[in-house]
């Protein structure tokens, strides 16, 4: 059955993101691979080399999109023509559904090309919801937003970053992109309990999960997603599956990107906890 009843989405498996290093490897080899997550925005052109390759992966595999710049929580309107462009590519793709962050990044037109964090309060929620709906109106495919890594609080919050997550996508009726490296830096940098986190979540609303690496530092944990998942976050990453049950998995590797086979393989160790997950009786039960 769809492992999301709001948004019909389904389990594909553990994917990983298309990158251009292994282009080539790809294209000759044809590993099985469940899917490949796209950044959109690579792929918003009107033509050339990164087109022509997507078509290629296209003839072979599933592919789902996932953008960094769609901003839900900023206050300006949403950029049409970016709307547009970005419906030209779910057609062609034919993405099950798309992701975006759960941040805000531009103020009068002007782009700050990064993630920013929320102030969690009931207004920002309400302008994030509605924008999230206008979104999908306009694209006409169900929508999951992302927990982000973050850096810096407002004093302005009135919620915790778990309860403003649900308070939005109970609100817009849309997906969650659970990224649990992310949730794992964040309460690092902010002292809180990812278990707390992930255990009061809609969970029937997670559509897709992010696992990555990150680097630690004096004063803060960094989200690089430049080598290989680190213990703490698969442990969260299990309890998510507990929580969730099969969700479509993606391995985040960005920087310093090693072979496809070092990656690919990172991505696969997801398996023991699905199989484990299988073994003890499936999830908790909070998902419908």
């Amino acid at each position: 059955m769809p492992k999301n009843r709001y948004n019909g989405f389904t389990e594909l498996g553990i994917g990983i993101g298309l990158r251009i290093p292994h282009y080539n490897h790809i294209l000759s080899q044809k590993p099985t691979v469940d899917w490949f997550e796209i950044i959109s925005e690579n792929y918003m052109v009107d033509g050339g080399r990164p087109l022509e390759i997507l078509d290629q992966i296209l003839e072979q595999y599933q592919v789902v999109q996932h953008g960094v710049s769609m901003y839900f929580g900023s206050a300006d309107p949403l950029n049409r023509e970016h709307l547009k462009r970005l419906k030209n590519l779910v057609k062609r793709t034919k993405t099950p559904f798309l992701s975006d962050h759960l941040c805000w990044g531009s103020v009068d037109g002007t782009y700050s090309h990064d993630l920013l964090p929320m102030p969690y309060t009931l207004g920002a929620a309400k302008v994030t919801a509605q924008r999230i709906c206008q979104a999908r109106d306009f694209l006409e495919v169900p929508i999951c937003v992302e927990n982000v890594s973050s850096y810096a609080e407002f004093h302005q919050s009135e919620m915790t970053e778990w309860e403003f997550l649900t308070e939005v996508v109970e609100r817009a009726d849309c997906g969650i992109l659970l990224d649990v490296n992310n949730i794992y830096v964040s309460s690092k940098n902010h002292n809180f309990n990812p278990l707390e986190y992930l255990d009061n979540i809609p969970h029937h609303r997670v559509g897709q999960i992010h696992i990555a690496g990150h680097s630690k530092f004096e004063k803060y944990i960094l989200d690089t997603h430049d080598h290989p998942v680190l213990d703490p976050v698969w442990k969260l990453y299990g309890r998510a599956i507990e929580h969730c049950g099969p969700t479509s998995t993606l391995l985040e590797w960005d920087s310093h990107i090693p072979s496809f086979e070092e990656v690919h393989g990172e991505a696969l160790k997801a398996n023991r906890f699905l199989a484990a997950m299988k073994k003890d009786g499936g999830a908790d039960g909070k998902r419908n």
